[in-house]
């Protein structure tokens, strides 16, 4: 293996014809550059789109109230309804595999703008009433002062927990902890401010909302025991679509509403398009590899090629080594050499350039902006050397084809050829 006169040889055939070995090395350096460029630019669509689920957590399901489609025990179809304070109760009881239930409420419904104002500022931002567990469904961090407790809904306190860009538009660069803001009339102290992990124009929707709690939300604003709408999540072990599926039966039976009735709900299930999302990525990432694989065999099909000429080239050799006591297994083993040796110096630089040019479109392009669909495009160094593995196998399988014709040639036949 080590041998220098073995090396000398081999440099010596692959530098005999120049162009026919670089067109043959470039065959193959295309096929893995192609390969990794294909794996970093799914890896980056795959990173800027699961990229969009973050903030949010992926076993959650979101259910609302609309107006009913078909009419049952005596009501007539078309008929509003609300969810009630009561219905959590029954839910929590009744459905397995529940996590949190978090019931929800928005001032003047989704994006309803709500008069905020601090001393002589005002806007208009996103006023929810929440319990503590949201923050089990919309990840978050707290930047000052702390989140809603038990104690605040327990006691209907009058507290809010602000967004960063209430902060910024409010207070500017005043400490906002325990300065009071009134909320259409309502005075609440601010005990917290919060940013979300959320990305690009959810980011700013998020940093407009403030979170007040939800028992001090129903009284403040007259709601009653209305619930505008829901967030559930899932146990780790248990179905998304299954909780959605049974909250849903018993908000039905609850409210009269037929068990048919598709369009009295509204629902979104984030597990359930993470899921299709990951199905969708694994099936590009299957395509890259078979496109990738064949354009390598394309490359190694042509390495094969080319020794087979150089296995005809040098007949004479062969057999006069043959005649000189040379043993089959060191004629395969010089030939089978050969192609793995320009299978590899052409996959190396094919690898270092296709990486190189992966780390540079991560560096150029970063984490992206808040909607960017393509984040941070690199493969995983495993995956690379993977690759190189592969192309090294099958340049040696390459090699084999060529090396079994050279031995099968015999001396007095070889020393004939012209």
């Amino acid at each position: 293996m080590f041998d220098l006169d073995r090396w000398q040889e081999i440099y010596s055939s692959l530098k005999k014809n120049k162009l026919r070995t670089f067109l043959t090395a470039f065959g193959v350096f295309w096929g893995i550059f192609m390969l990794i460029i294909m794996l970093g630019s799914g890896n980056g669509l795959e990173n800027g789109v699961t990229k969009k689920f973050g903030g949010t957590a992926t076993n959650s399901v979101f259910i609302w109230t609309q107006r009913t489609s078909v009419p049952y025990a005596g009501l007539p179809k078309g008929r509003y309804f609300n969810m009630k304070n009561e219905d959590m109760d029954v839910i929590r009881q009744e459905v397995n595999g529940l996590e949190h239930l978090v019931p929800r409420n928005q001032l003047r419904g989704y994006g309803g703008g709500n008069n905020v104002t601090y001393n002589n500022k005002s806007a208009a931002f996103s006023v929810m009433g929440d319990y503590p567990e949201v923050q089990a469904i919309n990840p978050m961090e707290i930047l000052q002062g702390r989140f809603l407790n038990h104690y605040d809904i327990e006691d209907k306190r009058k507290v809010v927990i602000i967004g960063t860009n209430v902060r910024d538009v409010l207070f500017g660069e005043e400490n906002p902890i325990n300065k009071n803001v009134k909320i259409n009339g309502v005075y609440f102290k601010v005990v917290g401010v919060w940013k979300t992990k959320k990305t690009g124009n959810r980011s700013e929707n998020d940093g407009q909302t403030l979170f007040i709690p939800f028992s001090t939300f129903q009284k403040a604003f007259n709601y009653g025991n209305i619930v505008g709408w829901i967030a559930a999540t899932a146990l780790p072990n248990s179905s998304a679509s299954q909780v959605e599926e049974d909250i849903l039966n018993v908000l039905k039976r609850r409210h009269k509403v037929a068990p048919n009735d598709e369009r009295a709900f509204g629902s979104f299930n984030a597990q359930e398009k993470y899921e299709q999302m990951n199905g969708l990525f694994n099936g590009i990432s299957t395509l890259i590899w078979v496109v990738g694989i064949g354009t390598l065999l394309a490359g190694i099909i042509g390495v094969s090629n080319i020794m087979l000429i150089i296995v005809k080239e040098r007949t004479k050799e062969i057999g006069i080594r043959r005649a000189i006591g040379a043993t089959p297994i060191s004629i395969v083993t010089q030939i089978m050499l050969e192609a793995i040796t320009l299978t590899s110096f052409a996959g190396y630089f094919g690898l270092l350039f296709g990486v190189a040019l992966t780390e540079f479109l991560s560096s150029f392009l970063g984490e992206g902006n808040g909607d960017s669909i393509f984040v941070n495009p690199t493969i995983d160094l495993n995956v690379a050397l993977t690759a190189l593995s592969v192309l090294i196998f099958s340049g040696a399988l390459g090699g084999l084809i060529p090396a079994r014709k050279a031995i099968k040639i015999k001396p007095i036949e070889a020393l004939r050829a012209e």
